[in-house]
């Protein structure tokens, strides 16, 4: 099994992995160290290893480049620039010590001759360190400005990439993006030296990797069979990187390699039929919905379930609303903050990825701005197989996702996660979701982006949770989003392809040695 992160966060992955292992699969998990260094462990039955990843590819050749007509002065793109500012600063520091410790000789008497001296030495010194650091920071403003100018957005760049689509097809990716070989010679031949029966590549990155494994086992006379599992719509994704070639590359690189794969799966209906038009398949791929594992919690565990509301500090009588999952602009989360003025006594609890990220910190400047920094709680994500009884504390959940393509075409994990805490929702009317909410009574729907609509739903909810939670009374709602239901899916997949393969009885489950993440 094949992702391009480091595991921990990725909850599908987890799940899927740990799942088939408990099936019966000898399932290996390759991630991506993000350390540099490599690391394994053991998630239940399944084995998990982190591989380090140089990615040189990453950078493009203009990036060593110096600007000379445009930027004459800059600092070459080495790392120099930051070399010398982190210099000047240390120089001027040392100036101040040494200033001080004049003052206290002279105080104590101790200075002896020459302290004039001394002191106007110093004082030129301080002048050369001024001058040095407005000429440091001349250049290293140059070379910001350069990099500015060279964000693949020009019309030369979107030539260039309609160029090599004209002449190279689907393989203009290799001129478009060759990061992606990064991942091909960091994971390619691990995958090799492993000789799978069957490769389950997660997304569109490592749908090229398993494809490529797929063609060199085939020339070595094995049959691998590979499994695409296709977590987003690419055409309708956001761009990573701020550049015109990002999207065509990654377009191409998936249109290249999708008819390699033997099987394809994907998170909602909506998404299948578009992944089918999309590279002409056959059929719809299988579904397996990112609905989260109930029973995955080591048995062994010793310490207590986290509490939301202790960690946030309130009683259970505080209106608390919770997001939880990636904190990121498109995700719509500043509404949360910006209608609590208009929310007294309302307290949000904001679980997420990085809670260290300059976007979180611009959150929290907002909510001191409105007064409001008080009935804000940012806490990191816990164990996945925590994150169910972890949400449930809460009076409401909320998903304010923006309109993006792929907001609209499937049901995302804390949906599922939500529903199974039995939390009333409060949804932005992104298309599936909304439906789905208006469907089954579980909360209600707001306009994405509008302040006043989300107060107006929030409102509602909070007069009557009851009435909200009474809908997942519903025989046969959460049973069927559980991952156990999904597993099944998967591993009748997994079956149909290694017909002859397939475990006879399911592996013991072992235990997990690695904490992980909630969901996105």
């Amino acid at each position: 099994m094949l992702v391009d992160n480091g595991v921990h966060g990725d909850s599908r992955v987890q799940k899927a992995a740990r799942s088939a292992a408990e099936a019966g699969w000898e399932v290996i998990l390759l991630g991506r160290s993000p350390v540099g260094q490599p690391s394994s462990w053991r998630l239940g039955p399944a084995e998990v290893r982190l591989i380090p990843m140089p990615d040189p590819l990453a950078r493009r050749r203009h990036e060593f480049r110096r600007a000379w007509l445009r930027w004459p002065l800059a600092y070459p793109p080495s790392g120099v620039a930051a070399h010398r500012a982190q210099w000047v600063k240390a120089w001027q520091a040392d100036l101040r010590v040494r200033e001080a410790g004049l003052t206290i000789a002279a105080r104590q008497g101790r200075a002896g001759r020459g302290l004039a001296t001394r002191r106007a030495a110093l004082r030129a010194e301080r002048v050369a360190a001024q001058l040095l650091r407005r000429w440091v920071s001349f250049r290293y403003w140059q070379l910001t400005r350069a990099r500015k100018g060279r964000k693949f957005r020009s019309p030369w760049d979107r030539a260039y990439t309609l160029f090599w689509q004209a002449v190279q097809g689907d393989g203009a990716w290799r001129r478009l993006e060759p990061g992606l070989w990064d991942y091909e010679l960091a994971f390619g031949p691990v995958v090799d030296e492993l000789k799978p029966d069957l490769i389950h590549a997660n997304d569109f990155r490592m749908l090229g990797v398993g494809a490529r494994a797929k063609i060199r086992a085939a020339a070595a006379g094995r049959e691998v069979r590979l499994v695409w599992d296709a977590h987003e719509f690419l055409p309708g994704v956001q761009p990573w990187q701020d550049n015109v070639r990002w999207l065509p590359a990654h377009r191409a690189h998936e249109r290249e390699f999708a008819p390699y794969a033997d099987a394809v799966v994907t998170v909602s209906p909506a998404l299948a039929e578009l992944l089918r038009d999309e590279h002409g398949l056959a059929e719809p791929p299988a579904v397996v919905l990112n609905a989260p594992a109930l029973d995955h919690a080591p048995a062994d565990h010793p310490e207590p379930l986290p509490d939301l509301r202790a960690r946030c500090g309130v009683g259970p009588d505080v209106p608390l609303l919770v997001y939880s999952g990636i904190a990121a602009p498109k995700r719509g989360i500043g509404i949360m903050v910006e209608a609590l003025p208009r929310l007294p006594g309302t307290h949000v609890a904001l679980v997420v990825n990085k809670p260290d990220s300059p976007y979180v910190a611009g959150l929290r400047a907002r909510a001191a701005e409105l007064g409001v920094a008080d009935r804000v709680h940012v806490l990191p994500f816990v164990a996945h197989w925590q994150v169910v009884p972890f949400l449930s504390g809460a009076s409401a959940g909320v998903i304010p996702i923006q309109h993006w393509p792929n907001h609209e075409i499937a049901l995302i994990t804390k949906f599922f996660e939500y529903s199974h805490a039995r939390l009333p929702l409060i949804v932005s009317d992104v298309r599936t979701m909304a439906e789905t909410v208006r469907e089954t009574g579980q909360g209600e729907v707001f306009r994405a982006e509008d302040v006043a609509d989300y107060v107006r739903a929030v409102e509602v909810v909070l007069a009557d949770p009851a009435r909200y939670r009474a809908a997942y009374d519903r025989p046969g709602l959460l049973e069927n989003w559980t991952w156990a239901a999904q597993a099944e899916v998967l591993d009748g997949v997994y079956r149909r392809l290694l017909p002859g393969r397939a475990p006879s009885a399911p592996a013991p489950s072992g235990d997990v040695q690695s904490s992980v993440g909630a969901s996105a």
